[in-house]
């Protein structure tokens, strides 16, 4: 298949604004090429190679939405890139099979039933907005086979209780295992009131272990606040690093704290400390309690519990780190994730063609799929 990826208008690919969206393109990219598909990725301007053409469109950036309200109207700002990305990928549609959107928001998803070539979502954060959420009900109520998220607990935000849930993939051959870490606890993530790092700086306080914290300072005064209200924790500020240098630094943890404060869609962050052999204590909720297996690959801890997270981590220090590496490869590698991808898609292709849906002359035309 050809298909047009057009990646979140939040920010480049490779600058850490994306978040997690720029970990999937990685993998989605990798995965389906090596599947023999024919991909072209369309990102803000400023974005980074990914692994097949890349076409870049200028614009002022769309604000994200986990930094607004939950009652909070649609935005759409001048000059957009949100606005750009989607006029070009309505120019470049007839030459693919498929339109598949990473980017959270309402634009492609109210747009998509107005293109004639099929266009698919991969939801990439759970329900934020009032806005967001009726634009995927919108979407489940007449071409429910378009949408495809991370996991159940995400699915299951937005009131969705059957529909298909692809994971994610990774590169489990660039992560650097390693089998005596530091005494040191790690925590990766936007650094923002809704990624929780307060709870993770006072286990480690309590604990009296540094805390190495990996991530863009999104919230200035949010990492102000947290420095204040935990004087007696070692900080070890490593910034943004780009995701290669990451998953070689990410195994010096003894641990890995996930403490979001949000429905995280997935928690990319636990499954790369894993590749690297990391046991992870993360809060029950969202997409970490999925991706870690309780009492294997780590602990995982009521929400708020901060004492119970601090005893849990000096239960994670015993697991076997190897153990966790290879668990992770059995669940989490490129072409599982790639094939679920693919059956998506194809599924999604045939249900619009039973239903005479538009798209069906570029696809006769098409090579084989």
């Amino acid at each position: 298949m050809r298909i047009l990826v057009v990646s979140t208008a939040v920010g480049p690919i490779g600058q850490g604004r994306g978040g997690g969206v720029e970990v999937t393109v990685g993998s989605l990219v990798r995965g389906l090429v090596d599947r023999g598909h024919q991909l072209m990725v369309l990102a803000p301007e400023g974005s980074e190679p990914c692994g097949c053409p890349l076409r870049t469109v200028a614009g002022q950036l769309q604000p994200p939405w986990q930094q607004q309200s939950r009652d909070a109207p649609i935005v759409q700002p001048p000059h957009g890139v949100l606005a750009n990305l989607w006029r070009e990928a309505w120019a470049l549609q007839a030459g693919h099979h498929v339109v598949l959107n990473l980017g959270y928001d309402w634009l492609p998803l109210w747009l998509g039933p107005c293109f004639t070539t099929p266009v698919l979502h991969l939801i990439s954060m759970g329900s934020l907005s009032q806005a967001m959420d009726q634009a995927v009900a919108d979407v489940a109520r007449t071409h429910h086979g378009r949408l495809a998220f991370h996991s159940r607990s995400q699915m299951e935000s937005f009131g969705i209780r059957h529909g298909v849930v692809v994971g994610n993939g990774f590169d489990l051959n660039t992560y650097r295992f390693v089998q005596e870490p530091e005494p040191l606890l790690g925590w990766v993530g936007r650094i923002a009131p809704e990624k929780g790092l307060g709870d993770a700086a006072a286990a480690a306080a309590a604990l009296h272990r540094p805390l190495a914290v990996w991530g863009r300072v999104e919230d200035p005064a949010y990492k102000a606040r947290v420095v204040a209200d935990h004087p007696t924790c070692d900080f070890r500020w490593q910034g943004f690093l780009p995701p290669l240098q990451l998953r070689q630094e990410l195994g010096r943890c003894a641990v890995l704290l996930m403490t979001p404060r949000w429905q995280e869609a997935f928690g990319n962050g636990v499954v790369e400390a894993m590749a690297c052999g990391v046991p992870v204590v993360a809060y029950r909720r969202g997409g970490p309690q999925e991706t870690v297996d309780h009492g294997l690959t780590g602990f995982l801890v009521e929400p708020g519990r901060v004492a119970e997270l601090a005893a849990m981590v000096e239960k994670a220090y015993r697991l076997d780190r190897h153990r966790i590496r290879r668990r992770c490869q059995e669940r989490f590698a490129v072409t599982p994730f790639a094939q679920r991808l693919e059956d998506w898609i194809l599924a999604a292709l045939r249900q619009d063609s039973a239903k005479g849906a538009a798209g069906n002359g570029n696809l006769a035309k098409g090579p084989h799929l």
